[in-house]
């Protein structure tokens, strides 16, 4: 691993461990210790996603033309402006404005951090980095919100205020570790690097969507998070609550099960998907999380212990966090492999604009888990084998190199090519159907 590439990897293991701070106390910070109510509290998690939603579309054209540096420290120093006038507010309106600073900032930094990955890692090294990105950004929410929990009191309003201060350093930290990354200009990276004619730069959103596997692909994205973050903190929250009657304990041990399962279990799982095909990696999940929402569902038939019941909830949550942890070094260089030339920054950000759709979303299942469980978990057994149907339809839209890139291993090594294109092409671009 390169210096960049550790810098990198540093500054987003940082950032994480501010968001760990704040985001599990957000709804008590709004909702009681400024007394705003629940209304105003879910008004401010509205307003933080739609500051993603706003952000996004533009971003990727910004990344393409003017690389990633400057737009992470841009969107760094807008997050942190957004998390310490957080802190500082006690009205709705200006907690509304910082919650919109703060959520573009996030957003728009996670496309950006992805391209440097990207422009720092090859084909055949890029599937690593981004496990050890999603590795070390687990690792610190959970250190984050671990110590973030000892800090806060309800009681006294300065700790919220020192918690969202602590964030906004670390984007500032964030900041002042991306400026000092001096980013790769070699010939390998031809495929990641922006054109110098900015107008030609990416091509827009009309040459993205008439791209079919990267419209499947985002397709497919849609519908992993939507079934999986989208229902961690609602619709499978609620049904655990409701039906199952798991007490809001168990649902914190749940979900700390999910990011240990993915700090255990990461670089384990690394070694057996590498070098598979992408396509039949993502179908496994889709029948892993089937699974899971079995076992979901069996701790809210009632016939079992309260034990049992609790016991089955916090293993559905660590089975998809074995499912995240296949994800991770499958989905992000899968975009940037499907990126024609100068388009790694708009894929990158369309994807995570589908992410961001598919988490604003999630709460659509609350209504479904609290007063339909059995339904629910029906419709997500569907959607989970859903998953691995289109995983295997995207298969064939992929170049061989594309769906197992350990492919271009053997090319270099001076093996067959097998799918190689045609001289002149870049290996890694896509034929667009």
């Amino acid at each position: 691993m390169g210096a960049a590439m550790r810098r990198i990897q540093a500054g987003n293991a940082l950032t994480a461990f501010g968001i760990g701070f704040t985001v599990p106390f957000l709804y008590i910070y709004v909702a009681q210790v400024r007394g705003l109510g629940s209304m105003a509290a879910t008004s401010a998690f509205v307003a933080f996603a739609l500051g993603a939603l706003v952000a996004l579309p533009f971003t990727g054209r910004v990344i393409d033309r003017r690389g990633p540096v400057p737009v992470v420290i841009g969107a760094a120093v807008a997050a942190s402006v957004g998390a310490l006038s957080l802190g500082l507010s006690t009205g709705i309106v200006p907690i509304l404005l910082s919650a919109l600073a703060l959520g573009a900032g996030q957003a728009v930094m996670q496309p950006a951090l992805a391209t440097m990955i990207v422009w720092c890692s090859t084909p055949s090294t890029r599937t690593r980095a981004f496990a050890l990105q999603f590795f070390m950004q687990n690792l610190g929410l959970g250190i984050g919100g671990l110590v973030g929990g000892q800090i806060v009191d309800e009681s006294r309003p300065a700790s919220f205020t020192l918690l969202f201060g602590i964030e906004a350093v670390m984007f500032l930290v964030l900041a002042a570790v991306i400026a000092t990354v001096r980013m790769p200009q070699v010939a390998g990276l031809k495929d990641a690097m922006p054109q110098k004619d900015g107008a030609q730069a990416g091509g827009g959103w009309k040459r993205m969507l008439q791209h079919k596997a990267m419209v499947q692909l985002c397709v497919l994205g849609f519908v992993l998070f939507f079934a999986c973050y989208g229902q961690f903190e609602s619709g499978l929250a609620a049904f655990g609550t409701e039906a199952a009657g798991i007490t809001p304990s168990t649902l914190g041990f749940a979900l700390a099960a999910n990011t240990g399962a993915i700090v255990v279990a990461q670089f384990v799982v690394l070694r057996l998907v590498e070098k598979r095909r992408r396509s039949r990696v993502i179908a496994l999940v889709g029948l892993i999380w089937t699974v899971a929402w079995v076992i979901a569902g069996f701790s809210g038939l009632g016939h079992g212990s309260a034990v049992m019941a609790a016991g089955a909830f916090v293993t559905t949550y660590a089975l998809f966090g074995i499912g995240e942890a296949m994800l991770s070094p499958t989905l992000a260089p899968l975009v940037a492999d499907l990126a024609p030339e100068g388009s790694v920054g708009q894929y990158n950000s369309a994807f995570a604009l589908v992410k961001q759709m598919a988490l604003a979303l999630g709460p659509l299942g609350v209504p479904l888990g609290a007063g339909i469980p059995m339904l629910y978990i029906g419709v997500f057994v569907a959607v989970s084998l859903g998953i691995a149907g289109l995983a295997l339809r995207l298969g064939r839209q992929l170049s061989p190199v594309q769906d197992n890139p350990s492919l271009s291993r053997v090319v270099a090594q001076g093996g067959p090519a097998v799918g190689a294109a045609p001289a002149g092409v870049v290996a890694s671009e896509p034929a667009h159907a």
